[in-house]
């Protein structure tokens, strides 16, 4: 597409630029940062964050010379969240998850190959695991609630992603290989949600379930978080079927809703 429609390469940096500029959330985020995770050179980098400020897009921190998501992107949201308000819908279901559990729970989107965090509710234990949180993305089958989703789109489909993704294993370890995901993808299948034991930070393990679209394709993920002990054999099983049967609940909310 960038090489055939006049600008759309301009426009596909600025919106990798955008994404993570608001994936650092509140705590903003260097141009350095900015340049690696884009693949982009630092001056580019800096050319494309002064031109998303101008137009009010990003925000930069005088103090810190951190970027920060700036005032028209909230307006934008605002809008589109009439369409998009599903966090609105499954609220309820994911702090329930997290009170059942007392571990904390989340409602990831699939946008593209990553999955994005869109919600986070806290359980009642009081060590947590901060792996995830609202606006945090992770590409598919890294996460759990990215493998979870991976695992139950077509076989094609999958198959296209893991060709595309040629430095998983790269940025995230060996665990990330092709050969790996495939091995998770088949025992998510057969386990109904996926397990992440550790993969991403050492001792925090998450568990994901995927939900469901009017047309049966898996467009959400529920997953709950916690620190390696919570999720022994004695106490997983039970885990997964309560992050089951929510994720069944919102599948039928978002079915009843017309989404």
């Amino acid at each position: 597409m960038a090489g055939t429609v006049p600008g759309a390469q301009a426009i596909a940096r600025a919106a990798a630029v955008l994404r993570r500029v608001t994936a650092a959330g509140t705590t903003g985020v260097t141009t350095q940062d900015i340049a690696q995770h884009t693949e982009l050179t630092r001056p580019t980098a800096h050319r494309l964050l002064t031109a998303l400020q101008a137009e009010g897009l990003i925000d930069r921190d005088d103090a810190t010379g951190l970027w920060l998501p700036g005032p028209e992107l909230y307006l934008m949201g605002t809008i589109a969240a009439s369409r998009y308000d599903v966090p609105a819908l499954a609220h309820n279901i994911v702090k329930s998850l997290a009170t059942r559990t007392e571990e904390s729970a989340f409602l990831s989107v699939q946008r593209g190959d990553e999955t994005v965090c869109l919600l986070r509710e806290d359980g009642s234990f009081p060590i947590r695991s901060f792996v995830l949180s609202e606006g945090v993305r992770f590409p598919l089958g890294v996460a759990s609630a990215g493998l979870a989703i991976l695992s139950f789109l077509p076989d094609d489909e999958i198959d296209a992603y893991l060709e595309r993704q040629t430095k998983l294993s790269e940025h995230f370890g060996r665990p990330h290989s092709v050969a790996a995901i495939r091995t998770r993808i088949q025992e998510t299948r057969d386990r109904g949600y996926a397990v992440n034991p550790g993969l991403i930070v050492n001792g925090s393990y998450g568990l994901g379930a995927a939900v469901f679209n009017a047309q049966g394709r898996p467009e959400w993920a529920l997953s709950i978080t916690g620190v390696g002990f919570r999720f022994g054999p004695d106490r997983l099983p039970r885990l997964g079927r309560d992050l089951l049967s929510h994720a069944h609940q919102l599948t039928a909310a978002l079915a009843a809703s017309g989404r």
